[in-house]
């Protein structure tokens, strides 16, 4: 009897946080995983964690919004992994500031990994979506994209992933692709500690004070959002397409 293959996924930024959990959730599910982050060596501990569980994972270090560096990520999980259908494009940094004091290098750098890279990786792993007869792009937005003071970069990018998913949702879907986005409210991850840290709060008592304005009273964290990918990138949710799902224990959008 012969065996399917596993499928292959891509996840951006996944050597921390939100990334990391969604890899980790969807080796769980049977992917083969390639773990991409900017620094490949970062990556090792979430694809040692995958293999120790008896998956398949690869490091891949890769700047996403580097046209060549994501054409030749791509290139490589399909030579060691397998040809990817899944794809989650949840690299992002923050540049945080007001308008007048936000730069034009705080704005094109915050652009350039949230959209162009989100772009890039789309177009690059299409192909083996299309071929494939089945594909599943997940785009990482954010509350955000709603607007919030101090972050008109980020705030623009996250709204423009949403734009960028329904797009996609059009192009690709008589190909058996779908493409969805996730938009996360209030995770706890290293980013947000870095925001207490910048905030001169201790991270617990900002979680507390977050979780208190969260009607299910608590903060998420990033198992909550793998959850989300997880039901995405699943052959059950081939009828959900250019959706945008906020998992931030409320009602938003």
């Amino acid at each position: 009897m012969t065996t399917t293959p596993p499928r292959t996924a891509i996840v951006t930024g996944a050597a921390r946080g939100i990334g990391a959990g969604v890899a980790r959730r969807l080796a769980a599910d049977g992917f083969a995983v390639a773990v991409l982050d900017l620094d490949e060596t970062a990556c090792k501990p979430v694809v040692e964690e995958i293999e120790r569980t008896g998956g398949r994972a690869l490091a891949v270090g890769a700047d996403v919004a580097d046209e060549r560096a994501a054409a030749d990520a791509v290139t490589k999980v399909t030579e060691e992994l397998g040809a990817p259908t899944v794809l989650v494009n949840n690299a992002g940094i923050i540049r945080d500031n007001l308008l007048f004091k936000m730069t034009t290098d705080d704005w094109d750098a915050v652009m350039g990994v949230h959209l162009r890279g989100a772009f890039l990786m789309s177009r690059a792993v299409q192909k083996h979506m299309t071929e494939a007869g089945w594909g599943r792009i997940v785009n990482l937005s954010s509350t955000s994209a709603l607007g919030n003071r101090g972050q008109a970069n980020y705030a623009a990018a996250k709204a423009g992933l949403q734009g960028f998913t329904k797009t996609l949702a059009l192009e690709l879907g008589r190909f058996g692709v779908t493409a969805n986005a996730i938009a996360p409210g209030f995770i706890e991850t290293e980013m947000t500690a870095a925001t207490a840290q910048r905030m001169g709060v201790a991270f617990e008592d900002f979680k507390a004070g977050t979780a208190a304005q969260i009607p299910v009273a608590r903060t998420g964290t990033p198992d909550d959002i793998a959850h989300a990918v997880s039901f995405f990138a699943s052959e059950g949710a081939g009828f959900v397409s250019g959706q945008v799902l906020y998992v931030a224990g409320g009602p938003k959008a």
